[in-house]
């Protein structure tokens, strides 16, 4: 989901009045003005899309989910509510969701994806079998532990400090006191290791009591997905997980692996066991387990783990209860639908016909051998459809968009809910897979290099005829029901003229609407947060969202690598100098150059033609890393430290609010 999202913390979570449904020519008000408050109600369109909706061979296995949900109940906490460690704010809230456990759907809400909110609603201390129990639902992670002969083997501890701490403290009251001796991180996505200092600290980990257990690779990757693109990734996030909505039935109901992401502090202890091959095997504590060592699948490595004497086979996020992201909402790199497919097919094949319960990351187990071998051929088979038929199609000559609306999963496939995009969407995996293959270029000329979006929407505007002639039309097809085709020309409007509230207004109904109706909790969310702030004439806030607990945990490589994208090219323009880097509290240099508005370095090297040389304790650098704007402490400077100077004034302070549906 993810590095820390506290700067999600700042982000204004209104709770809107509800005011009646309106029709396309009511939707605007005057310009210039906030619609903040303004929520309408499902149309008569999205009344029949989401009863259209039900028209799904799932609900004839409705039972099994809720059973296996259920399944091991032990305690909780009520109110579930996680106070964070930030003063003011709240880490975790459950409470706030019992509006899904009336018993009826809202007309707001997409009856398939309500179903499923209601099940990820359930939430507290599970046993999985004896031996393995669950934490659920305090964190859009679950949290598993592995019982050994004294103590804990934790295995993905949340998302943040606060809700991992809590889920440790339910099991330690409901259990009995034990040591945790080891913690696993089955891969590098944030959610599932943010929350590591809630189980253990750092000086477990540097006495060698607690062994950190993680993939090979884990680190570079945790990096690369989540710092070097982070801010970018964080405002997105916004969007995709829903976190600035109001909790009701016109907000945020679920992300389909969970609720949402907690808000609290960020962790990280560094691995001291990595994980590199399938076969490979450890006994930790007296519980034994194998590995099996996955790469470009749900995450660039990733782990499963075999429970041999418990016959328990542990699928991190590459199997849940849900199709999965191909390419994340908030930006990653691609994955491999085809390599995604070829390890669960292994996964299948080395222990599916012994394995008794299968148990993931996310959601819930599945109880019994048959219903294990389902889960694996159905998601390897889903997986592998959608690779397959992309790259039939594309071979045919269709486009992305084209594909993304013609494949639709088998029906054979239809029939379970694991199928279903309640967090991925088919046409979302279709767009991912074709740029895998083909990239962001569709062969036509005219898509080479377009015009930047807000000159290419005063332009098309003109050829419409001007925005008021526009929205007379706009009016028209949204009292048709026709969302879509609102949404994507009032956004030519809004690109044109941002200050026009008429336009904006219209583009944020249409997209309420389609977000009533989708399936997919992610997909639902983006449209629901844009057309909020499509309403707001407030500048959305933020702050940067990685922690310093990530930056001390990369290398001195990464964090120059991280200063290399700070850059501002421009502001380099003309530059051509080097530096001395020391550390002086490790052993660790570097030459810096700055040379072509790039920012180039050698580690373990220095010059005795530098400008300037630079002494630095290596918590000033990751400083620096984090937030160029604060002045360097316990710093020293031989030669020209004017051109230190200069340096720290190229780098750039990025915004996590930046405009995504307004230029």
């Amino acid at each position: 989901m993810k590095i820390c999202l506290k700067a999600l913390l700042v982000a204004s979570i209104v709770l809107m009045a509800v005011i009646p449904g309106v029709s396309g020519s009511e939707i605007s008000v005057a310009g210039g003005a906030s619609s903040n408050s303004i929520r309408n109600d499902a149309t008569e369109y999205t009344i029949a899309a989401n009863l259209l909706a039900n028209n799904t061979p799932a609900w004839n296995n409705n039972e099994e989910d809720n059973r296996f949900a259920n399944q091991g109940f032990i305690a909780t906490d009520d109110p579930l509510i996680i106070p964070s460690d930030y003063p003011n704010y709240t880490s975790w809230n459950m409470e706030v969701f019992s509006f899904l456990d009336n018993g009826t759907c809202p007309d707001t809400i997409n009856p398939l994806l309500c179903r499923h909110a209601r099940l990820n609603n359930i939430n507290g201390l599970f046993e999985v079998v004896p031996g393995i129990y669950q934490v659920r639902g305090y964190d859009i992670t679950t949290m598993s532990l592995i019982k050994g002969n004294t103590g804990w083997i934790v295995i993905d501890p949340m998302n943040s400090v606060e809700t991992a701490r809590a889920a440790m403290d339910l099991v330690n009251r409901t259990l009995g006191h034990y040591p945790v001796k080891a913690v696993i991180y089955s891969h590098p996505h944030v959610d599932h290791y943010q929350g590591v200092k809630g189980v253990i600290t750092d000086e477990q980990a540097i006495a060698g009591d607690v062994e950190i257990i993680a993939p090979e690779g884990f680190m570079e990757h945790a990096v690369s997905e989540n710092v070097y693109a982070g801010t970018a990734m964080q405002r997105r996030a916004m969007y995709m997980y829903g976190l600035p909505l109001p909790r009701d039935e016109k907000g945020l109901v679920d992300n389909g692996l969970g609720k949402y992401p907690a808000v609290g502090r960020a962790s990280l202890i560094a691995p001291t066991i990595d994980i590199n091959r399938t076969g490979q095997t450890l006994t930790i504590d007296g519980a034994k387990m194998e590995f099996q060592y996955n790469t470009n699948t749900e995450a660039p490595v990733e782990i499963n783990i075999w429970f041999p004497e418990l016959k328990a086979l542990f699928m991190a996020e590459n199997c849940v209860g849900t199709f999965h992201n191909i390419l994340t909402l908030r930006g990653a790199q691609v994955r491999d639908p085809l390599s995604w497919a070829k390890f669960l097919d292994e996964a299948r094949r080395l222990y599916g016909d012994k394995a008794e319960v299968v148990f993931t990351a996310h959601n819930w187990p599945r109880f019994g051998n048959d219903k294990v071998i389902e889960l694996l051929e159905n998601q390897r088979d889903m997986y592998k459809y959608i690779n397959d038929q992309t790259l039939n199609l594309m071979n045919k000559g269709y486009t992305m968009d084209e594909i993304s609306n013609m494949i639709v999963l088998p029906k054979s496939l239809q029939e379970y809910w694991y199928t279903h995009g309640f967090y991925g969407q088919i046409y979302m995996g279709v767009k991912a897979t074709y740029q895998k293959y083909l990239g962001f270029y569709d062969a036509n000329p005219i898509n080479l290099k377009r015009l930047p979006p807000a000159e290419f929407a005063r332009n098309i505007t003109e050829y419409m005829g001007g925005a008021d002639a526009v929205l007379q039309k706009l009016g028209k097809d949204y009292d048709a029901g026709q969302y879509e085709l609102v949404a994507s020309i009032a956004h030519y409007l809004v690109f044109a003229d941002p200050t026009n509230m008429k336009a904006r207004n219209m583009e944020a109904a249409a997209l309420e609407q389609l977000g009533y109706q989708a399936e997919s909790g992610p997909a639902r969310n983006a449209y629901l947060v844009g057309a909020q702030e499509l309403r707001s004439t407030k500048p959305v806030r933020g702050n940067t969202m990685i922690s310093a607990d990530v930056m001390s945990g990369m290398s001195s490589s990464q964090l120059l690598d991280y200063l290399a994208v700070r850059l501002n090219g421009t502001n380099a323009d003309g530059e051509n100098f080097k530096m001395n880097l020391i550390i002086n509290d490790t052993a660790d240099k570097a030459l810096i150059q700055v040379k072509n508005s790039v920012l180039d370095f050698w580690l373990n090297e220095s010059s005795m033609q530098a400008n300037v040389t630079v002494y630095m304790p290596r918590k000033t650098l990751e400083q620096l890393a984090l937030d160029p704007s604060v002045p360097p402490a316990d710093m020293i400077t031989e030669g020209d430290h004017f051109v230190f100077e200069r340096f720290i004034g190229m780098l750039d302070v990025f915004d996590p609010g930046f405009n995504i549906v307004l230029p």
